[in-house]
């Protein structure tokens, strides 16, 4: 087990150099590893529902878009609390307890597959303990933060996410392969449609192993578990973790805040969903505030003593302007990255994988397999693989030449993406040949995946630079909590969309809401007598 580290300067040269980068930068390998498996638990919900559309599950693509929907609320309500682990139980017992527990809906899932009788409850709440993946993000960026000096956050926050979200391109070129090998034994299903994967199409009646999508991620986990166990380190500084406790009790910590969390996401989700699973109560522009508001609201009084006097503490950066400022300009950035990248293969597969001609009254009057429509699974990994590939760029730009600037030039390239998506979504959806808008479809959502990792980076060199190194960590992890719920919003709003014949309008929806980010940006950041000028 590594030490903890009672003395953590790394913006004193001479102690970076000598000390401080090596530690700094065994952690943040290690951190990336299991950021990594973290977002492909998360979010493999979108391949594995294609595959199970492909194989004939008995659920409607209404009901697969809910499963990646639920798994990017309840990934991004667990940021919530993930936000504050780090000063409340140590960087390495985080790291190290959050991995294992990724392990729980990896094998679960697996099972779950394993049987296409499997109720479809099970998978909604597979989905939902996936959301373990999607909260790691939240304390991950906050314990790196915490070991790079104030120089290098841009490159090193660009690093961790970038690298790390690596997991959804690594998901979905892996999953489609590992299908296709009976490696972890089992009963093969068969193929009802052609399938795909980087290198062409699977033909129908081809078997395919199903559950090695689950089973597959315990071949990393359990190894990385360790790895950040006995690599990682708590910084047990009084501004870090004054008192992480020991490792039994901290977990405990961990595991009753994640608890409130995980309560708090179903009560919203129960609210939201329509019957037999939820009451169809509350549309998620209701919901979603209120499941925050009531997340944060119940991990600040149900917790009790010294727990609660820390969370008080941390929770003083909901006093600072730049926070909410942050969080808005993050969610445009983060949330759109996270969010495409949930909903785009089932988005190729519906949209160009069938035909939809539209009658004068809006109603469907054709609407069959394409068979010149192309594999959502041969074409999806690309857009988040850029995206994620491309973060590290933003960061060390904005490093040299500021944050904002690059932040307010990639949103404008964002507005102009999305409405170039937003036409050609329309033209296919009302063609009977849908595939011949498909190029230019991709490139411009190829665009809007670059653009959203590039923002990324300067995002996170904005709020290194505006925040204090006590807040530094905590805002990231709120920022990335708020800005996660782009993975149940984009998949559910694309999917609502789709349903009413119109999938553009959801892009229209997105565009606009850049526009307002623009404004935040120029007001905070970059107009004459800004508050903090380009941070």
């Amino acid at each position: 087990m590594a030490e903890n580290l009672t003395q953590w300067d790394p913006d004193n040269e001479e102690f970076w150099e000598t000390t401080g980068k090596k530690i700094a930068t065994r952690n943040l390998w290690i951190s990336i590893q299991s950021l990594l498996c973290g977002f492909a638990v998360w979010l493999y919900w979108g391949i594995i529902s294609v595959q199970m559309l492909n194989l004939g599950f008995p659920f409607t693509s209404e009901q697969f878009f809910t499963l990646t929907a639920i798994a990017g609320l309840s990934g991004a309500t667990l940021r919530i609390p993930s936000t504050f682990f780090i000063r409340i139980a140590g960087g390495r017992n985080t790291i190290f307890f959050t991995t294992a527990l990724l392990i729980i809906p990896a094998a679960g899932t697996g099972f779950a597959l394993s049987n296409p009788d499997t109720p479809f409850w099970m998978f909604q709440l597979l989905a939902l303990l996936s959301g373990f993946g999607g909260g790691n993000f939240a304390s991950s960026m906050s314990n790196i933060s915490f070991f790079f000096p104030k120089k290098q956050q841009g490159a090193a926050l660009g690093m961790n996410a970038g690298l790390g979200n690596f997991g959804v391109t690594t998901m979905q070129i892996l999953v489609p392969l590992i299908m296709t090998f009976g490696i972890f034994g089992g009963e093969s299903l068969v193929l009802v449609n052609s399938s795909g994967w980087i290198f062409g199409k699977i033909p129908a009646g081809t078997p395919t192993y199903l559950h090695n999508a689950g089973f597959v991620w315990l071949v990393l986990l359990i190894p990385l578990a360790f790895f950040g166990w006995f690599g990682m380190n708590n910084i047990t500084t009084e501004s870090i973790t004054p008192n992480p406790g020991d490792p039994m009790a901290s977990m405990l910590k961990i595991s009753g805040l994640l608890l409130i969390a995980l309560t708090t996401a179903s009560i919203g989700l129960y609210l939201l969903l329509p019957e037999p699973t939820g009451m169809d109560l509350l549309s998620q522009w209701v919901a979603l505030p209120l499941v925050i508001i009531v997340t944060v609201l119940s991990l600040r009084y149900l917790t009790t003593g010294a727990l609660q006097a820390n969370l008080k503490r941390q929770y003083q950066i909901f006093n600072d302007k730049h926070t909410w400022a942050m969080t808005v300009i993050y969610t445009m950035t983060f949330g759109s990255f996270i969010g495409y990248s949930a909903a785009f293969p089932l988005a190729i597969k519906v949209i160009f994988g069938y035909t939809h001609v539209v009658g004068a009254d809006g109603t469907m009057i054709h609407d069959a397999v394409n068979p010149n429509g192309p594999s959502a699974l041969a074409f999806a990994w690309i857009g988040p693989f850029i995206g994620a590939l491309i973060r590290p760029v933003g960061g060390w730009i904005s490093d040299r030449s500021g944050g904002a600037r690059l932040t307010q030039w990639i949103s404008v390239v964002m507005v102009g993406s999305a409405l170039g998506v937003a036409y050609f979504m329309a033209e296919a959806y009302k063609s009977a040949t849908p595939e011949i808008f498909f190029w230019p479809f991709f490139a411009l959502f190829i665009i809007l995946f670059a653009a959203s990792g590039v923002g990324n980076g300067s995002t996170f060199r904005t709020i290194a630079v505006v925040f204090e190194q006590e807040r530094r960590g905590p805002v990231l992890g709120w920022t990335s909590a708020v800005a996660a719920y782009g993975a149940f919003i984009i998949p559910k709003v694309i999917g609502e969309q789709i349903k009413l014949t119109t999938p553009e309008v959801a892009l229209y929806g997105f565009a606009v809401f850049y526009v307002v980010c623009i404004a935040i940006n120029w007001w905070f950041y970059l107009r004459p007598n800004a508050y903090i000028q380009n941070p």
